[in-house]
């Protein structure tokens, strides 16, 4: 029961970055010890080296001064030897010979000498077993050739260095056992942040998103988590409030065919009718029925478009065609109305996409120029290649204009401007032909824009960029960039 407990906590954050801030800590620890250890070793091999060696030096001229009396020499280097006791030094006297003339009490049979390394007689410090030597002969004029010899034991070393590391090391033990503590409050207070988050969005419901998570103004990686997810949340609020609207102005426009077909339906079924009373009522119900099919293929271009899925064939195509054909189709409507339509196309225009889209778009554009233009009236359409090898077509119209406050909803869904753009005897559109037009563009990776003047006219202008082959999915790369 214990050991599963222990492996549940195991999986909190805070437990899991304790123990790593604890684990990390404490081998930080032990290197510092490591560090200090060898650190403190060095420092005292060296001290007890230049000890030696300056112990050493002070007992040649001792013995150059005292050489002619044996007696008094070997009292120096007892009372020296004893002063030193608790260092556990020792001291030997060599003669010129190489007899041993004197050594202090416990002092090892030590064989160091070898050649000086300077004219002075001081031999190079050597490790001879477990002691550190110092040796150096007696210089003087006419003194013996006197080899003074004194040594430490490498037990003292280690004691001094343990002396020095035996507090550190306690006091690293303690730091030890309470860094995973402090590691876990460390841990708490970094992930508070993170803990407030997990609350806010576990109170979000689809229907509920005016909650947002609090900014506390550091700058670091939590706020901007923070701000990302705010960012996220009033995407998913427009997106939601937008379908809201989508479905509501949806059925608001299949209502009213649909009611004209009830309508129609229920007049016909009321009494007994005559065969052209019939054939009038079943043409009304077949014209509803058609505004209702091309309503419901603009949702379902819509609802593509939000999918990614608005392009179905992606090909290299001949914008300037496309163009052409669309002219040559709108031309017998034009003229019925008294409108002149011209095309002006500079040379081939390629570009890469869907045909039947890229038409689509044209047709709408043409289909809303021609209506909005009075007899006597013209419509132009520009097709010409941009300087980085883009096509660019512009489509405009000397109608009556649409006004400032109109233009920058011109693109949304089911919006329909003033009702000065209408022709007089004509019904108004759905409102989404130029939703669709601009969905279409967009995932062809083009811009389209509008520029109008009141009395004057509109003109729309459509960019595409250059032709590109599309990948394995019949995605251009430029889509959703």
């Amino acid at each position: 029961m214990l050991f599963a407990r222990i492996k549940a906590a195991s999986y909190y954050l805070r437990v899991r970055l304790a123990f790593w801030y604890g684990g990390v800590f404490a081998g930080l620890v032990v290197v510092a010890l490591l560090v200090v250890y060898e650190g403190s070793r060095y420092t005292i091999v060296q001290e007890t080296d230049e000890r030696l060696l300056e112990d050493a030096k002070e007992t040649a001229q001792a013995v150059a001064q005292l050489y002619q009396d044996r007696r008094r020499v070997e009292e120096m280097l007892a009372r020296k030897a004893d002063t030193h006791t608790h260092e556990r030094l020792f001291l030997q006297l060599i003669e010129p010979d190489g007899r041993l003339s004197w050594a202090s009490k416990e002092a090892p049979p030590v064989d160091a000498e070898h050649r000086p390394h300077d004219e002075e007689g001081v031999f190079p410090l050597r490790q001879v077993g477990v002691f550190r030597v110092a040796q150096r002969y007696v210089i003087g004029d006419g003194v013996p050739r006197f080899l003074v010899r004194v040594g430490a034991s490498q037990e003292q070393i280690n004691a001094a260095v343990w002396k020095r590391m035996r507090v550190m090391t306690v006091a690293g033990v303690l730091v030890i056992i309470l860094a995973p503590l402090g590691g876990y409050w460390v841990a708490g207070s970094a992930i508070q942040p993170l803990t407030n988050i997990i609350y806010t969005a576990s109170r979000l419901r689809p229907t509920q998103l005016s909650d947002r998570l609090p900014i506390r103004g550091t700058g670091d990686e939590l706020d901007q988590l923070s701000g990302t997810i705010n960012n996220f949340l009033d995407q998913i609020g427009e997106y939601l409030q937008s379908k809201r609207e989508f479905v509501a102005n949806a059925a608001h426009e299949l209502r009213s065919p649909l009611a004209a077909i009830r309508s129609s339906v229920e007049v016909a079924l009321g009494a007994p009718r005559t065969t052209d009373e019939y054939q009038s009522l079943l043409e009304t119900v077949a014209d509803e029925c058609a505004q209702l099919t091309t309503l419901v293929n603009q949702l379902l271009i819509l609802a593509e478009s939000g999918a990614g899925h608005v392009l179905r064939h992606v090909e290299s195509l001949r914008l300037d065609k496309l163009a052409e054909a669309s002219v040559e189709m709108f031309r017998g409507v034009a003229e019925e109305r008294g409108v002149a339509l011209e095309a002006t196309v500079e040379g081939a225009i390629k570009v890469s996409g869907d045909s039947a889209r890229l038409r689509q778009v044209i047709n709408n554009l043409l289909d809303n120029a021609v209506k909005f233009t009075e007899a006597g009236g013209a419509v132009r359409v520009d097709v010409r290649i941009l300087p980085d090898g883009g096509a660019q077509m512009k489509i405009a119209d000397c109608g009556c204009g649409i006004p400032k406050h109109d233009l920058p909803h011109v693109f949304d869904r089911f919006y329909r401007g003033d009702k000065s753009r209408e022709r007089e005897g004509r019904l108004r559109g759905s409102g989404l032909g130029l939703a669709i037009s601009r969905a279409i563009v967009q995932a062809h990776g083009g811009t389209i824009e509008v520029e109008s003047e009141i009395g004057k006219g509109t003109t729309f202008i459509v960019s595409l960029p250059p032709a590109q082959k599309p990948d394995a999915n019949g995605r251009l790369a430029h889509v959703g960039a």
